[in-house]
């Protein structure tokens, strides 16, 4: 399947302000692209693309006092298929894991292990290691957190999440992370689109916060939030939590004045 997806976000800066997106889709999956991304900024602005830490492409620019819209648009092959599902996937002892997992085990910003810890073992410890055992943590989490736009906060971590019962998907994310983390299993947050394939249509659209998780010998997807097989994930950027993948990161003050996501499958590569 084809599916296009992009954004438009409008900022007002009182001055000129430096700022990095991560807003580009992943380079795991730049050989699906099919229309590549077209990025247009209003005023026109020389923007320039670096590799951070976590491989994820970001765009660095200087945004000119005033208004300012930035507006990407891309198309992507997707194979269709839900996410995969492998129960027999086993936990790696900490000993046998691959140097690159080890980062994922540590806590991070929004994913407080040392608070959680004793939670951690004592709901999860006792089941068998491996896939089920992180289905039963997004189980829980999935269950536990009630989602509420209207209850966002940008400074929520992991144990908040857990005593609040409250939030959005980055929410379920990080409390998720962090639970996984605790039991040794490597787990990373990951953020990107997420069109309503399959599922019932939901708006207003916006970005998605998942995760990732080392079982197997391989990271897999798992979804707290939605807690089912989802279709069409395109991913923009892996890190230890949100701290790592902020959409925008801007090195002095702005306000967002509007804001619009698409994520929706179309027929055929669109024209021109």
């Amino acid at each position: 399947m084809l599916i296009r997806y992009g954004y438009e976000i409008a900022l007002h800066c009182q001055a000129p302000t430096p700022i990095v997106c991560l807003l580009s889709v992943h380079d795991d999956r730049m050989a699906d692209i099919r229309d590549p991304e077209k990025v247009f900024t209003t005023p026109i602005t020389p923007t320039t693309t670096y590799r951070d830490l976590f491989g994820n492409r970001c765009r660095r620019l200087v945004v000119p006092a005033g208004d300012f819209k930035l507006w990407g648009d891309a198309t992507i092959e997707d194979d269709g298929l839900p996410d995969v599902a492998l129960p027999d996937a086993e936990e790696w002892p900490v000993a046998d894991l691959p140097d690159d997992t080890l980062v994922y085990l540590m806590g991070s910003r929004y994913c407080e292990t040392d608070r959680l810890s004793q939670a951690a073992w004592d709901l999860f410890g006792h089941l068998a290691p491996g896939w089920g055992r992180v289905q039963a943590i997004c189980d829980f989490v999935h269950a536990h957190i009630t989602f509420d736009y209207q209850q966002a906060r940008s400074t929520r971590t992991a144990f908040d999440a857990f005593n609040e019962r409250i939030g959005v998907c980055r929410d379920f994310a990080h409390l998720a992370v962090a639970l996984c983390r605790c039991l040794n299993i490597p787990a990373r947050y990951v953020n990107g689109h997420l069109g309503d394939i399959g599922v019932p249509v939901v708006d207003p659209m916006d970005f998605s916060a998942w995760i990732e998780v080392f079982v197997g010998g391989a990271w897999r997807t798992f979804d707290p939030r939605n807690n089912i097989p989802r279709i069409g994930r395109i991913v923009v950027a892996r890190g230890r939590d949100a701290a790592d993948v902020p959409l925008i990161n801007s090195f002095g003050p702005h306000t967002l004045t509007s804001f619009r996501v698409w994520t929706y499958e179309v027929d055929r590569v669109p024209a021109g």
